[in-house]
């Protein structure tokens, strides 16, 4: 029973692995950071796979398969043996459910700066944006492109 809900839990908490790759979502860190801008030109656009995997689905998963497997056996070493496999087979579940809820679509964005540079910049596919735009390019962790104010 133990097992089964460190289980679950796990598996809720997966979805809290999905990356936030939106330009308009900031992290309480970036608050009264201040940043280098330049205006830039898309020059080009193509859809990309983000994988936000860290780790967790491998860690949650093992240490649940173990708490499982370790209840399997009659004795001691079967128990042992059981933590063992356990451990494995979630540690591999555990990183195949973080690969599927973590991974997500993004857009890179190829960009000529107002001075002639090409940079690129990869962010979530919502707000689009269109080769051709006119943007901003904010310098920071992490970079974001977004619509130039001033056009």
């Amino acid at each position: 029973m133990r097992g089964l809900t460190l289980s679950l839990l796990c598996a809720l908490a997966l979805p809290a692995c999905t990356p936030n790759v939106r330009p308009d979502s900031y992290s309480i860190g970036s608050v009264g950071q201040v940043n280098r801008s330049v205006g830039a030109t898309i020059i080009s656009a193509r859809p990309v796979r983000i994988d936000g995997s860290r780790g967790v689905g491998t860690a949650s998963g093992a240490a649940a398969g173990a708490v499982v497997g370790s209840n399997v056996g009659g004795s001691d070493s079967a128990n042992v043996i059981g933590a063992i496999g356990g451990a494995v087979v979630g540690g591999i579940v555990g990183a195949a459910a973080e690969r599927g809820a973590s991974a997500t679509t993004g857009i890179e964005y190829v960009v000529q700066t107002e001075n002639g540079n090409l940079m690129s910049v990869v962010q979530g596919p919502e707000p689009a944006l269109q080769v051709g735009a006119k943007v901003l390019l904010l310098y920071g962790s992490p970079a974001r492109l977004i619509a130039d104010p001033r056009n």
